[in-house]
């Protein structure tokens, strides 16, 4: 059942300047009371590897990594796509902790649960 008070944010993209949207939205639809989950898919992944999300540092945002933690102690789940990692094969790959590996159809679950979905 759909749930209208719910926005799932997915990010498909590894570029610096489009890692801050998802995190920032989703932390300010949990302070609006929004249920919020963000969902990493495709070259997104190559964000959640250790080491890269500390690099990213843009204009007077903390570092993503800071925003990825923050946005976890809020207790805003965040989701991996199992197919896109072995698409990038990286079977083996652990990524940062806190993150859940999920199947694909997890995806499709969560759009079709979310009042609303925003891709980046």
């Amino acid at each position: 059942m759909k749930n209208q008070n719910s926005i799932l944010y997915v990010q498909t993209s590894d570029a610096p300047e489009r890692q801050y949207s998802p995190l920032v939205l989703a932390q300010t639809a949990k302070a609006m009371d929004v249920n919020a989950k963000v969902y990493y898919l495709g070259q997104g992944l190559r964000i959640l590897i250790p080491g890269a999300a500390e690099k990213i540092k843009l204009g007077s945002f903390p570092s993503v990594m800071e925003m990825i933690q923050k946005t976890l102690s809020l207790g805003i789940e965040i989701y991996v796509c199992e197919a896109s990692k072995q698409m990038l094969g990286w079977e083996k790959v652990q990524l940062i902790p806190g993150v859940k590996i999920v199947g694909a159809g997890t995806l499709n679950d969560l759009a079709l649960d979310a009042g609303a979905t925003m891709w980046f």
